[in-house]
């Protein structure tokens, strides 16, 4: 298994994206982690009231990241993930709460173990990646 565009030893090309599924298996790991969004009091107030067109872009995203179709870029040009995250006060507490959700995710596709630890791996790296915010020492972070 390979990264989007890579190739291993022999010269075959398998992308996470073929790997896990396709799109279906992208669609239900982003429908379960909105699930945890949508109920979680830290996070919930970042996204407005309707989930579905976050859902779809993270959705469309990670395909394109992992080698499916680019439709993301088409759409909304390079992903630049830490600037259309900015407005957003991403600490420490809410890095946490996202990976709970998205480990909860994951963990519900029942993925070969190689597979779920590429993926893994990329989420917890991106979540670290778009942290903004130091905790306040006053508040005895």
């Amino acid at each position: 298994m390979t990264s989007a565009g890579d190739s291993d030893r022999t010269g075959a090309s398998t992308t996470l994206f073929e790997a896990v599924g396709g799109e279906p298996t992208f669609r239900r790991l982003v429908d379960e982690f909105y699930a945890g969004v949508a109920t979680d009091p830290l996070l919930r107030p970042m996204y407005p009231d309707d989930l579905a067109p976050a859902a779809d872009r993270m959705t469309l995203f990670l395909m394109q990241y992992w080698g499916g179709p680019n439709t993301y870029s088409a759409q909304r040009g390079h992903p630049r993930l830490r600037m259309r995250h900015a407005p957003f006060r991403i600490g420490a507490a809410e890095r946490d709460a996202w990976l709970r959700h998205m480990r909860h995710a994951v963990d519900q596709l029942d993925l070969e173990p190689e597979v779920a630890s590429a993926l893994w791996d990329y989420l917890e790296r991106a979540a670290y990646f778009m942290v903004n915010a130091m905790e306040d020492p006053a508040d005895g972070a």
